[in-house]
């Protein structure tokens, strides 16, 4: 089996009742622990790699062994940037091979994340991967990203169906 996007597979998960575990992964030995558990379930993955993680590992070495694990084990896996901080590394995830991208425009201005996830979905689209974004953010850290409690902006529901439908987004993670 090779490599699958997330909105197939969530969308496989939610008609037949069901959830698909995300785990980030950091190196060789990261992934070949959760494939393997997953396979032993059965259960489809999804690999998630950060900015920071790929920063080491670059996101060639990580998509060519998430191949390999695809076609190893009989379980839909698919190969996700978790937290893209710019364009740029989306693209270059998306030529590397990953299946589905996420861009956090959180941290811009309301009207400067709705571009910039415009142009993120236009290219992704093209190429048959799927792309989550953020909406609003929370305290703590995720990856090099910090979020101070005078900074936390929760989601407003009706800002959320906006940015959906200005984006074309294909899911959508919320504060």
């Amino acid at each position: 089996m090779s490599l699958v996007n997330t909105k197939k597979m969530l969308e496989d998960a939610k008609k037949n009742k069901y959830a698909v575990g995300a785990f980030n992964i950091h190196n060789l030995e990261t992934l070949k622990a959760v494939v393997k558990a997953a396979a032993e379930m059965r259960s489809p993955l999804i690999l998630q790699t950060t900015p920071g993680t790929i920063k080491h590992a670059e996101e060639d070495y990580i998509a060519a062994m998430a191949k390999v694990a695809s076609e190893k084990y009989d379980i839909p896996i698919a190969l996700h940037l978790d937290h893209g901080n710019s364009f740029e590394l989306v693209v270059k995830c998306i030529r590397a091979g990953y299946t589905s991208v996420m861009i956090d425009g959180s941290m811009l201005s309301y009207e400067q994340n709705v571009e910039l996830t415009k142009k993120v979905v236009e290219v992704a689209h093209a190429a048959g991967v799927t792309v989550e974004a953020e909406l609003g953010s929370i305290v703590g850290v995720e990856d090099d990203m910090y979020v101070k409690e005078d900074k936390s902006v929760f989601t407003d529901p009706e800002m959320a169906a906006d940015f959906v439908e200005k984006t074309g987004v294909d899911s959508l993670a919320i504060a």
